[in-house]
């Protein structure tokens, strides 16, 4: 999720201050990633810069005078370029693969790295389905979506474990290009 989408979206929804959009952003996406204010300003200094959002006036409050920023044609034409365009990972799966693999190129345990991150996949787990049943919809569906990424890279956990003794023979082998050098392979 980029920023500079989320500032549109809720531009989108109609023109408002940066001071809004950041409470908006923390509200529904931030969980435990809450935007500083800077951030959102600069963001917003580049939008306007990018010609898809622009100043529209100032609003009076208790405090500073706040500028008002709306979504230009084009801002609409780039969220709508952004949220009609599939998500598709690409490269490597994650740092856990790559843990994995060093683990067994290091000559050390890949199963104490599954391990200990299984452990702290269900951990995780157990939080975000106790946090389920006090948070908002927004809440709890962020959760469901965090806890289907956990179930997936748990069955991954189970399928690299049921692998390793193979990988480590192709990593330890010389038939693989992350092979440590040897005596015989110098």
């Amino acid at each position: 999720m980029t920023v500079p989408m989320a500032l549109l979206a809720f531009l989108d929804a109609g023109p408002t201050h940066g001071f809004a959009l950041k409470r908006r952003y923390d509200e529904l996406l931030g969980q435990g990633r809450e935007l500083k204010y800077g951030q959102v300003y600069s963001t917003l200094a580049r939008l306007e810069r990018d010609g898809l959002a622009g100043g529209v006036g100032i609003e009076q409050g208790e405090g500073a005078d706040r500028k008002v920023y709306a979504i230009t044609p084009d801002g609409a034409g780039e969220l709508d370029a952004w949220l009609s365009t599939p998500h598709v990972p690409s490269g490597r799966p994650s740092e856990l693969f790559t843990k994995v693999v060093l683990a067994l190129v290091a000559g050390r345990s890949a199963t104490d790295v599954l391990d200990g991150q299984r452990a702290a996949y269900l951990a995780r787990m157990r939080e975000l389905t106790a946090a389920r049943r006090a948070g908002d919809l927004v809440d709890r569906l962020a959760g469901d979506y965090e806890i289907a990424h956990l179930d997936a890279d748990l069955r991954w956990i189970e399928l690299a474990g049921a692998r390793l003794d193979q990988l480590a023979a192709e990593v330890r082998g010389g038939s693989h290009p992350l092979t440590p050098l040897t005596e015989e392979t110098r």
